[in-house]
């Protein structure tokens, strides 16, 4: 007695097995799981009720015409009668190769369809005289931002707040300046005066910079700007925001309006060292 029970017992177990395996690959092939254990199901009955198809593949009865419905689209599934005594007949498998014939076609003609547009979409998209614009956020995409600088072919013409720089990165800059250096980059930054400028300032021979220090109180900025080759580079250090415009039209002008600044920038910078000097000499 207790051999058939075990005999019984290990065949059930095998049958839910191959369920689980059958749906399984079903599944691999692109059916939902409703829908693969749907379809052995009523493989497995032959023809039934929709409550008798939920019954066995353990699904309530309003999920089971949603799930017969679309495997009868797929013609995996034929409807026959009416409600309510609607039987539904599950076709040969090999209607499932069928199917997957039928979905290869129609992503081949979706692929090509694809192809077209993409074609004719380039041919609106100018990105030729278009400035390309991408965006960074948070410190380590200010962080990328300089990366970028580091490609530089020509010098940086810069607006920069040392004291800004250095709180947001205090780790990064001193090892960006000498790298910059190493790879003969010069810069030339218009930079409010601060103590903090001022020390690093006494550096700019070993880190090739050119200075202009401007008066803190009337011209202090917090953003900094960095110009060179064809992009423009800002950094907003209170919104931890990086933004580089690539265009030469836009980095040509720029270079042109620093000039005008860097001219006044310098005139500024030595009247007040001259004062300074005036102010530190002998009554």
């Amino acid at each position: 007695m207790w051999e058939n029970i075990d005999t019984i017992c290990f065949a059930t177990y095998n049958i839910i097995d191959m369920d689980f395996r059958l749906t399984q690959s079903l599944q691999s092939l692109g059916f939902s799981e409703k829908e693969a254990g749907v379809y052995v199901a009523l493989l497995q009955l032959g023809t039934g009720t929709v409550s008798q198809v939920a019954r066995k593949a353990n699904i309530n009865r309003t999920t089971g015409y949603d799930v017969l419905d679309s495997l009868a689209h797929k013609g995996l599934v034929t409807i026959s009668g009416k409600e309510p005594k609607q039987e539904y007949f599950a076709e040969s498998p090999e209607r499932v190769i069928e199917f997957l014939k039928r979905q290869v076609a129609r992503g081949q003609a979706r692929v090509n369809k694809a192809k077209e547009l993409i074609g004719q979409l380039k041919s609106m998209h100018n990105t030729g005289n278009r400035p390309q614009i991408r965006f960074y956020e948070g410190k380590e995409g200010l962080k990328e931002v300089y990366e970028d600088t580091l490609t530089s072919k020509g010098p940086i013409r810069a607006y920069a707040d040392i004291g800004s720089m250095h709180q947001t990165l205090p780790d990064y800059f001193p090892k960006y300046y000498s790298r910059r250096a190493r790879a003969g980059i010069i810069a030339r930054g218009i930079i409010p005066k601060t103590p903090m400028a001022m020390e690093r300032v006494k550096r700019n021979k070993e880190e090739k910079r050119d200075t202009a220090l401007i008066p803190s109180d009337k011209y202090y900025f917090s953003p900094e700007i960095n110009i060179y080759d064809d992009k423009v580079m800002i950094a907003s250090w209170r919104e931890e925001l990086g933004l580089i415009i690539k265009s030469k039209e836009i980095a040509d002008a720029m270079k042109k309006i620093y000039e005008l600044a860097w001219a006044e920038a310098k005139r500024l910078d030595k009247m007040e060292s001259e004062n300074e000097n005036a102010q530190s000499g002998p009554d």
